[in-house]
C-alpha cells in the first residue's frame, strides 16, 4: 500500500514539475519569438500575447490530463465524478461564469482590439499604458508606475478612452479664476503669452481663452491648446498653470478665494 502511494506521489510530482518547466520554456520562447516577429514584420503584439497565454494554458491542461490518465486511482475517481456530475456540473458552471466570461472577453479583446499592448488608456479614473493582455485579465501600468490588473470581463464592459488610436494630437484645457474687478483682457493676454512661450504647445494650431462661468466669487477662464499627445498634455498644463499664476501675481491680476460673512444670532437680535 505504501509503495502504491509513493508511486502515485512520484508520478504526480514528475508530471507537475515537467509541465511547469515545459510551460515556462514555451512561454519564454514564444515571448522572444513574437517580440522579434513584431519588430521585423512591424505588427503589434496584442494578438500574439493572447495566443501565447492560450498555448501555455493548453500545456497546463495537458499536464492535468496526463496526471489523470497515468494514475489509475485518480482516473477511477474522475470517471466516478463524471458519471454523477449532473448537479455538480450545474453548480460548477454557475461558479465558473466569471472565469468563462473573462476567457471569452480576452479572446474578444484579441480579435476586435479596442486597445493594444502599448496603448495609453483612461479607464475607471486611472490613466496608464497597457502592458499585457492575458486570457483572464489586462495589466495596465499607471502613471504612478503601479500595475492595475482588471479582469477582461469587466474591462470589456467599461467605457475606455484610448489616447493611442487615430490622431494622437490632444486638445487640452486649463482653468483659471480671476476676481470680478480684475481686467479680463489683461488676464487673457497673460495666458496667451505663457502659452506661446511653452515649447510643447503646438503653435500652428488655434488656442483660445474663454469665459466659461461667472461663479459666486470669481470669473472663470478656460484656455484650450493643442499638444502632440496625452502623456505630454498633463505636464504642459501644469507648467502653464504655474507660469500664469506667477504672472498674475506680478501684474496684479487677483485670483480670489471664497469669502463668507458670518452673522451670529445674538447680533441679529441687536440689529432688530
Amino acid at each position: 500500500m505504501m509503495q502504491t502511494d509513493v508511486y502515485i506521489i512520484a508520478v504526480i510530482s514528475v508530471i507537475s514539475v515537467a509541465t511547469f518547466v515545459v510551460a515556462r520554456v514555451i512561454n519564454r520562447s514564444l515571448l522572444g519569438y513574437f517580440k522579434a516577429a513584431s519588430k521585423k514584420l512591424n505588427v503589434e503584439e496584442t494578438t500574439y500575447a493572447v495566443i501565447r497565454h492560450f498555448i501555455v494554458a493548453l500545456v497546463y491542461l495537458a499536464g492535468i490530463i496526463l496526471i489523470v490518465s497515468s494514475v489509475p486511482q485518480i482516473r477511477d475517481i474522475s470517471v466516478a465524478l463524471l458519471a454523477g456530475a449532473g448537479f455538480a456540473g450545474i453548480v460548477i458552471g454557475f461558479a465558473a461564469q466569471s472565469t468563462l466570461s473573462n476567457l471569452i472577453s480576452g479572446i474578444s479583446l484579441a480579435v476586435f482590439r479596442p486597445f493594444r499592448i502599448g496603448d495609453v488608456l483612461s479607464i475607471r479614473g486611472e490613466y496608464g499604458t497597457v502592458e499585457d493582455i492575458s486570457l483572464r485579465h489586462t495589466v495596465i501600468r499607471t502613471w504612478e508606475n503601479k500595475r492595475l490588473i482588471i479582469p477582461n470581463g469587466i474591462i470589456s464592459d467599461e467605457a475606455i478612452v484610448n489616447w493611442s488610436i487615430g490622431d494622437l494630437l490632444v486638445l487640452w484645457h486649463v482653468d483659471f479664476g480671476i476676481a470680478y474687478d480684475a481686467d479680463i483682457d489683461l488676464a487673457r493676454s497673460i495666458i496667451f503669452d505663457e502659452i506661446d512661450k511653452h515649447p510643447d504647445v503646438m503653435h500652428d494650431r488655434e488656442r483660445k481663452v474663454m469665459v466659461v462661468e461667472l461663479s459666486d466669487f470669481s470669473v472663470n477662464l478656460r484656455t484650450v491648446f493643442w499638444v502632440q499627445d496625452r502623456p505630454t498634455a498633463w505636464g504642459t498644463g501644469c507648467d502653464i498653470r504655474e507660469s500664469v499664476k506667477k504672472r498674475f501675481d506680478k501684474e496684479g491680476v487677483e485670483i480670489p478665494v471664497p469669502y463668507r460673512t458670518i452673522v451670529f444670532k445674538k447680533d441679529m437680535e441687536r440689529i432688530k
